[in-house]
């Protein structure tokens, strides 16, 4: 279930729109401005924009995936309590 939340949640404008592609493709643009016209600062913070966004997914997805394990556990214990209940 959990897996088919996520696929849905997951669209292609969703991910065209998202943050850290916005800042990936600010990115780019600097690098190749800088690449273009030989702008050694404008490369610089292409390279550390691009390392920037590429660490923030990384990051961003391993807390995402912590937090809906978390979710999920708690889920699970509060069906526990409430088939107890139940059968009491």
């Amino acid at each position: 279930m959990n897996k088919d939340k996520e696929n849905q949640e997951i669209s292609v404008l969703g991910r065209l729109l998202c943050m850290e592609a916005l800042i990936f493709l600010m990115g780019l643009a600097s690098l190749g401005y800088g690449i273009v016209n030989g702008a050694g600062m404008s490369i610089f913070f292409g390279v550390f924009i691009l390392s920037g966004a590429v660490a923030l997914y990384f990051v961003k997805r391993k807390d995402w995936k912590k937090h809906w394990e978390e979710q999920e556990a708690i889920r699970q214990r509060l069906d526990e309590i409430r088939k107890r209940e139940k059968e009491k």
